[in-house]
């Protein structure tokens, strides 16, 4: 079944640190943000996206470590802009 999150990476180091953990899982991990899909694993796939806005994630596996990273980036947590 596909999960999907939103998420905030408002820093290149988060950006960054994002790709390194999903480089980690064995499934695949998109990001979408409006008709743009990117892969998760690319670096600079993920730094070409407006990083000021909401992205959504979405993938169909199981990782502890990017469920709580993803968990961490919730977009809900974040003050509407």
């Amino acid at each position: 079944m596909m999960k999907q999150k939103k998420i905030m990476l408002p820093t290149v180091a988060e950006a960054k640190e994002f790709v390194a953990v999903a480089g980690k899982c064995d499934f695949d991990i998109n990001v979408f943000y409006n008709r743009i899909i990117i892969d998760a694993k690319s670096i600079l796939g993920v730094l070409s996206l407006d990083l000021r806005k909401i992205l959504t994630v979405e993938y169909d596996g199981e990782n502890e470590e990017l469920e709580a990273f993803l968990n961490e980036k919730a977009a809900s947590k974040y003050k509407a802009a």
